[in-house]
């Protein structure tokens, strides 16, 4: 008889760990770098994948004390009760499957209320974040010198049309996100390489004896070879529940560390797949005959925001998940017996299921930093994991959240009948009966006599919760207040007893935004910057291939006037060695257009236009795209007039006059 599989076994056994494979036992043919023997097993491979694991196990213990307060955070964020939950709730109270204990417990779980209070908070945050960053382009740089002022022009728009494509900026809203929520928002730049097949023109014929020659005779589709079909720069989120900086410096001070990593999940697959392309990966073969790929500092299962407390992911047989420790370690090779270097270099280790080295290379990126960028908008300066923004108010938020839920829990204790009954005079099965319009029934006995007060009585309810809701006002304004997301940032007015002027909205307006910009200035310093200098250095050390950007509206004329491009050339061909060029980076101050006072600069336009004296000493073109910039226009570069040299007809004779006067000189520039 076949042996019958259960498909549910892993489900009855949730404790139960798969055993350990022996990999030695396995012999793939690996060519490693540099000479060195780092198959599984061997003495070489052991020591590296423990100085991983060694400093990845340090790190999460520090790192992990904090998972609990994450979690809490959360938990705030995540304001619901799965339907399947409630739906059992109810229909086990109608079917009176549960006792007074459970009925109780299910009761309260049932009817907490989380009030989105964080969450609205966060989202006013991170809005104004994106009006403030996001903006056309995202990172923005100038020419040192002159002989440069073309090429950071070149290299603007590649990074931005880069960014464009690898949605940069929805990992920074991630960043962003997760560093007003947990303290710290972690991103990686990486430069990225995309290989496969392309479509292309393939030409069709015969060889032709006669004209000994190909002759062409239409054109069809091919496949090209296997290359790669994009190169660029992108950004790589960091889950903060699985970032393993080294906890003697400050989160703000990553490049200061001797370590930083990451737990990266990933799954079998997709690493053979890199490895197929990428020369520096190695051993996935081995890896593919791990039992379980997992790492011992794998949070699934563990954080309320990695899988929702469950594990699923233990239980699931069709899948093959694996966890990658990255680790990038500032190291001397002679020390490490790497190599015979004697001077610290930064190197990248990738340690799978705890046990097998996937890579081990020097990174020797021309920035010379950890390609790691951290923002935590409220550091202290200090600490690897500072509190957030959403921790300080989180007791304000778990309070908010008990005097709305105990006041909804006041009026279904009202809304219900609590009646005392004398169920010898009135018919018990009546009273039961929850449909509404009922006729209740007096009992024989008590037919005719009265007194139904003294049969049926409903007790009196009072409201002890009645001034909740406007605690729960007033704790939401004391949150709005201390984390700067106040009702002005979010375009809510107000109601006041009397009338609001253009000038009190304005500056209440003003005081809002300012609250913000130090977060957002902080935030530039410490992580678009640092972006911004990264990509730029990937697109001069790895940038090969050959691209095109369109170039239009204030580019063109820029273009156009001072390097002499065709107005009518919106694709301009960029070289690698366009990008070979010293640059500045032109960082965001952390306002967003339409912060200023508009309607001040709308009358100062007016005096200087009306005044020519006033109007002579400053650049009107320049005063009015700020004013159209802060006032919400785009591309007003685009309304711009262009110089257009308008051609007069003269007359001969006068024609020689003016040019023996000096006054008129041939368009050649030489004078006969």
């Amino acid at each position: 008889m076949p042996t019958i599989l259960n498909p549910n076994s892993a489900l009855n056994n949730k404790e139960s760990e798969p055993s350990k494979v022996d990999l030695t036992q396995y012999e793939f043919d690996y060519n490693y770098p540099r000479g060195l023997n780092l198959k599984p097993g061997e003495k070489k491979h052991e020591i590296l994948v423990e100085e991983v694991m060694e400093r990845a196990r340090e790190s999460y213990r520090i790192m992990s004390r904090r998972h609990s307060d994450w979690e809490r955070i959360d938990k705030t964020l995540r304001a619901y009760v799965p339907s399947d939950r409630a739906e059992r709730f109810e229909r086990d109270k109608e079917k009176g499957d549960m006792d007074g204990d459970e009925s109780n417990e299910s009761a309260r779980e049932m009817s907490k209320i989380i009030m989105p209070a964080s969450y609205a908070i966060l989202d006013t945050i991170l809005t104004y974040m994106m009006a403030a960053f996001l903006q056309d382009p995202i990172f923005r740089y100038e020419g040192t010198g002159p002989e440069d002022v073309m090429g950071a022009i070149l290299m603007e728009k590649v990074i931005d049309q880069q960014a464009k494509r690898s949605a940069a900026g929805l990992s920074l809203h991630t960043q962003w996100r997760d560093s007003f929520a947990y303290g710290i928002g972690v991103t990686s730049p990486q430069w990225y390489e995309e290989w496969g097949w392309k479509t292309v023109r393939k030409q069709t014929g015969f060889m032709s004896r006669l004209r000994n020659m190909f002759i062409v005779t239409g054109k069809e589709r091919s496949r090209s070879k296997y290359q790669m079909i994009y190169e660029g720069n992108k950004l790589e989120n960091i889950d903060p529940y699985r970032y393993l900086p080294d906890p003697n410096v400050a989160a703000h001070e990553v490049q200061e560390g001797e370590f930083v990593g990451w737990i990266d999940r990933t799954n079998i697959m997709s690493l053979l797949d890199q490895e197929e392309w990428d020369d520096d990966m190695f051993n996935m073969k081995y890896v593919k005959q791990m039992n379980d790929g997992r790492s011992s500092l794998d949070v699934s299962g563990k954080s309320g925001r990695a899988n929702d407390k469950t594990d699923w992911d233990k239980n699931m047989n069709t899948n093959n998940p694996v966890d990658i420790i990255w680790m990038y370690v500032d190291l001397i090779p002679k020390d490490w017996e790497l190599g015979s270097r004697d001077h610290p270099e930064k190197w990248l280790f990738g340690v799978a299921g705890d046990e097998v080295l996937v890579t081990a290379q020097p990174i020797r990126l021309n920035h010379n930093q950890f390609p790691v960028t951290v923002a935590a908008p409220d550091y202290d300066g200090y600490s690897v994991a500072p509190t957030s923004r959403l921790e300080v108010v989180h007791d304000l938020q778990t309070l908010i959240d008990w005097l709305y839920t105990s006041h909804i829990a006041n009026v279904r204790k009202a809304i219900n009948d609590m009646i005392v009954v004398d169920p010898s005079l009135v018919n018990i099965y009546d009273v039961n009966d929850p449909r509404p319009g009922k006729i209740i029934r007096m009992r024989r006995a008590a037919w005719g006599r009265g007194g139904i007060d003294e049969a049926i009585k409903q007790l009196n309810v009072a409201d002890v919760t009645q001034g909740h809701v406007a605690d729960t006002s007033y704790l939401h304004d004391y949150m709005q207040r201390t984390t700067g997301a106040l009702d002005q940032a979010q375009g809510v007015m107000r109601q006041r007893t009397t009338r609001i002027s253009s000038t009190e909205a304005n500056n209440l307006q003003q005081a809002a935004m300012s609250r913000l910009e130090k977060p957002a200035r902080i935030i530039s310093m410490q992580s678009v910057r640092p972006i911004a200098k990264m990509f730029a250095s990937h697109v001069q050390q790895f940038m090969d291939e050959e691209t095109y950007i369109k170039a239009t509206g204030e580019w063109a004329r820029r273009l156009q006037e001072d390097f002499g491009i065709e107005p009518d050339r919106e694709r301009i061909p960029v070289s690698p060695m366009d990008m070979v060029v010293d640059y500045d980076i032109v960082e965001r101050d952390g306002t967003i257009p339409g912060s200023q006072n508009v309607s001040t600069w709308v009358e100062l336009f007016q005096v200087m236009s009306q005044n020519p004296q006033v109007g002579q000493q400053f650049d009107m073109q320049r005063v009015f795209k700020y004013i159209a910039r802060q006032m919400g226009a785009k591309n007003v570069d685009n309304f711009v007039k262009q110089d257009v040299t308008q051609a007069a007809v003269m007359e001969d004779d006068q024609v020689e006059k003016e040019v023996d006067k000096g006054n008129l000189v041939p368009t050649n520039g030489s004078v006969q």
